[in-house]
């Protein structure tokens, strides 16, 4: 019998994922807290009381039982045939479940983890997880040589499981070249992520086509991001002698000097920079809606916006027939946000999420320096804005006014009449 209950965790975990496809197979009710957030909720005391270990995901079912450890919640969501129907079944099932935490999972984050900059890359262990990996996909390739599924004819935990934890490998370095050794793998994994089930909670899945590799840059950047979040206290140490050590060894006095002497012109990060500023000061604005109630942020935003040289956009995703999950749709919301943060400076958003499972829709109200559509201006800001129908708003009307009491607020209805679900602000 599957277990009902309420699933802690953050965005695109793909720990969670496993719980999230168990629950669409066996029809468990699990629902995703949307006022989780990483980081705080886990270290609140009344989180800490539940799961003293403070990791997510974690599971609270519907009768006020706490189970942590993503593997034990996907049993205790999973049904009958997830689990095997004998007792050795169960023991396969079991196996492939701690195959993928021990055997995949360590060489999969030592691999990849660099690529996208969580990690300091190393030569040595990165070399040593792809002999990992390469014995990982040899020996699922070996036993799905004569077998569609894992364990028995059926999708059980053991496909879930391993599946989601290859997920990162599939989609980020396991490219055409690597992988064609491993056919019958190739073959379960794409059977896999396209089971209903698992695309209801993946959605549409692309396999890698050039390998990704450590790039300083980024590192440097994801670093940033996260030291801005409190970052990792040795980590801070190291680079700061790196940075003492660095200008003696590379840094010349003459050069120093001339340098001194000439400072190069600043390259502006963000194109909105070029243009007017204006009296409406964006971080006080922010700052105020951050420490104050809406009712108040609302009257403030008005006393203080600059309608020459800022401009308020009303957005709607074009597809909303293609949205299923609520916490999908924001997924897409905070994919968005984190692929234009160099926007932040001269804009401001609020997107909001209407509806309910597989009735719902994203739409938002933004504002930013100047009277253009912004997203053109950059490269960087090209990924996701043709998803979104714009349309620049008049200050001074009244629908503008009820639009921006909408958003900033987070109450209402949108234009279909689906009632405000849950939303994120960009700022």
């Amino acid at each position: 019998m599957a277990v009902n209950g309420t699933l802690y965790t953050y965005p695109e975990n793909f720990r969670a994922f496993k719980v999230l496809v168990a629950a669409q197979y066996s029809r468990a009710k699990v629902n995703v807290d949307k006022n989780f957030v990483f980081g705080e909720t886990n270290k609140t005391d009344a989180f800490l009381k539940k799961f003293p270990l403070g990791k997510v995901p974690a599971f609270e079912t519907s009768d006020g039982k706490c189970i942590f450890e993503s593997n034990a919640i996907c049993w205790a969501v999973a049904n009958e045939q997830l689990r095997g129907k004998t007792a050795m079944d169960q023991a396969q099932v079991v196996a492939w479940m701690n195959f993928a935490d021990n055997e995949v999972l360590p060489a999969s984050c030592t691999w990849v983890f660099p690529c996208l900059g969580i990690m300091q890359f190393n030569k040595g262990n990165t070399e040593r997880a792809k002999e990992d990996v390469k014995k990982a996909l040899a020996a699922l390739n070996s036993h799905l040589l004569t077998r569609t599924f894992l364990v028995g004819e059926r999708v059980s935990l053991a496909d879930v499981t391993v599946c989601c934890t290859l997920l990162h490998l599939y989609q980020y370095v396991l490219e055409p070249a690597f992988r064609k050794p491993y056919q019958n793998t190739n073959r379960w994994f794409n059977t896999m992520i396209n089971q209903p089930e698992v695309k209801a909670i993946i959605g549409d899945f692309k396999l890698c086509e050039k390998m990704a590799q450590f790039d300083n840059k980024k590192f440097a950047e994801v670093q940033g991001k996260i030291k801005q979040g409190g970052g990792n206290e040795k980590q801070d140490k190291k680079e700061k002698s790196q940075k003492k050590e660095q200008p003696k060894k590379e840094q010349p006095a003459k050069k120093e000097k001339e340098e001194a002497a000439e400072p190069p012109a600043p390259k502006p990060k963000d194109p909105l920079d070029l243009l007017p500023v204006g009296t409406f000061n964006m971080d006080d604005f922010k700052r105020f809606y951050s420490n104050n109630d809406e009712n108040k942020s609302v009257p403030y935003f008005w006393e203080k916006f600059d309608a020459d040289h800022y401009s308020i956009w009303y957005c709607e995703y074009k597809y909303a027939e293609e949205l299923s999950r609520i916490f999908m749709s924001c997924n897409l919301i905070g994919g968005m946000f984190q692929r234009i943060d160099k926007m932040r400076k001269n804009a401001f958003a609020s997107m909001g999420v209407f509806g309910e499972d597989n009735n719902n829709n994203i739409s938002g109200v933004w504002v930013w320096r100047g009277h253009e559509l912004a997203f053109p201006l950059s490269d960087d800001w090209t990924i996701d804005y043709e998803s979104y129908d714009w349309r620049k708003l008049d200050p001074n009307s009244e629908e503008t006014k009820k639009m921006v009491d909408l958003y900033f607020k987070w109450e209402g209805k949108d234009s279909k009449g689906r009632p405000f679900n849950q939303g994120k602000i960009f700022k």
